[in-house]
């Protein structure tokens, strides 16, 4: 009821489980999918692993109960875009699919900058390295903006520590995309840590990027 009372978003389909949504998505043309985790049968983890995968994928928001419920950070690493708690505000979840269908990522305001520490943590522990560093092919510039986007911050935030408009940091933003091979905000944070260019554990830069 709240999506078809906007004009910008149309439901073009439901679905009661995870083998549905994957059915669902093969047969109709989808930007954005809301997926719950919990669900009989194929879960709302397999799913989104299913439906990312795909090279004409949609997008997925994952929404979960609890701010930290494991079941986000596995969302996270099958390919979702990010994640809200069920609870979250009418504004809030039209401005992730917003958010999401643009490129960007949406995450729960109140944990944004713990969940991406704790989620590339946790992903750097267990991936091999590659010993491959992409962010060579980065100027200092867009090395700045990726530690930031690392970090946490918003766009907003990170045209204010830099002074610049946020029309430039949204062209760094989609630069960093394009360069890194990256999915979305997400896939960022985590080729910043894997990269170095922030500490684990520290929320800080891991080298002079200025």
């Amino acid at each position: 009821m709240l999506l078809d009372a906007v004009d910008d978003i149309d439901v073009v389909g439901e679905a009661a489980d995870g083998a549905s949504a994957i059915a669902l998505v093969r047969t109709t043309p989808i930007d954005v999918v809301l997926m719950d985790v919990r669900m009989p049968g194929v879960d709302g983890i397999a799913a989104t692993a299913e439906i990312t995968s795909r090279p004409d994928g949609p997008r997925v928001i994952v929404l979960t109960t609890f701010d930290l419920d494991d079941y986000a950070f596995a969302a996270l690493r099958a390919g979702a875009s990010g994640f809200l708690v069920k609870d979250a505000r009418p504004a809030e979840l039209l401005a992730a699919i917003r958010s999401v269908h643009s490129g960007d990522a949406a995450l729960a305001p109140r944990v944004t900058r713990r969940l991406v520490e704790l989620f590339a943590e946790s992903t750097v522990a267990s991936a091999p390295s590659t010993n491959t560093d992409v962010t060579h092919l980065l100027t200092p510039r867009e090395r700045e903006v990726l530690a930031a986007i690392a970090l946490g911050r918003s766009n907003t935030e990170i045209a204010s520590d830099l002074f610049l408009s946020e029309s430039t940091v949204k062209t760094h933003v989609g630069r960093l995309l394009q360069k890194l091979s990256a999915r979305d905000r997400v896939h960022l944070v985590i080729i910043a840590y894997e990269a170095g260019i922030v500490s684990i554990g520290k929320g800080r830069q891991a080298d002079s990027v200025g």
